[in-house]
């Protein structure tokens, strides 16, 4: 399969024509507009510095259905102790500067760049995508954002300062969206850090008809009273 070069035109190839890595196309912009056609048609974007857009919609993809979530019994005694105070949508700018500076386990850098963070921050603005923090004493100790449309929670990226404190976060997220009647939370490629939670793989097919039900044609941003 070719991997696509994006005109300045608000569009995508079809998503099940990615490369067998999951890389379907290269260049057009970060606008609101692209973000979100782009979410809801099961592609992100992910590149480093100094590289073009890449955009992609890996197969299998990861999911995390939030019946299926699976908490150990450490971290459970860390929740009862209530070491963390979890709140959303407090500094979502914090949050994702914070997962910008965790440096990648396989190499140096973030795949965070200045313009990735600018363009999420103005999603968040615009009530698409969120944040949860974790405190303590005061301070953040760790976090996650995402973006939401429709009843799918897109994950995006996830930080520690303090041992378990995006660990708890997530935990609160997915408990919350369950509350709420989400469907789905796209963890897009496979971890084992994910797939401890009760995360799983899902064939790309699967995901994007799960994707197209879960969305509706003009999602409105989700403003969350969580």
């Amino acid at each position: 399969m070719p991997v696509f070069t994006l005109s300045e035109r608000l569009s995508f190839p079809p998503p099940h024509l990615a490369i067998k890595e999951g890389l379907l196309a290269v260049g057009g912009d970060l606008s609101v507009q692209r973000l979100l056609l782009a979410y809801r048609s099961g592609i992100f974007p992910w590149y480093s510095e100094g590289e073009p857009i890449l955009w992609w919609c890996p197969d299998p993809r990861l999911v995390l259905y939030p019946d299926e979530l699976r908490i150990s019994r450490s971290l459970r005694k860390v929740i009862k102790r209530k070491s963390f105070h979890i709140t959303f949508d407090q500094d979502f700018e914090a949050v994702i500067t914070g997962c910008a500076e965790t440096k990648r386990a396989y190499g140096e850098g973030t795949w965070i760049t200045d313009e990735m963070r600018d363009a999420y921050c103005e999603l968040h603005r615009q009530g698409y995508a969120h944040s949860v923090e974790a405190w303590q004493d005061d301070r953040l100790a760790g976090g996650l954002y995402g973006v939401a449309l429709g009843r799918i929670f897109f994950g995006e990226s996830m930080f520690s300062r303090v041992s378990n404190a995006s660990k708890v976060a997530f935990v609160t997220l997915v408990e919350n969206l369950k509350k709420h009647k989400f469907s789905l939370i796209d963890c897009q490629v496979k971890t084992e850090h994910l797939m401890r939670f009760g995360a799983r793989e899902i064939p790309r097919k699967m995901f994007l008809v799960q994707v197209s039900d879960a969305i509706p044609v003009f999602p409105p941003p989700w403003h969350s009273d969580l």
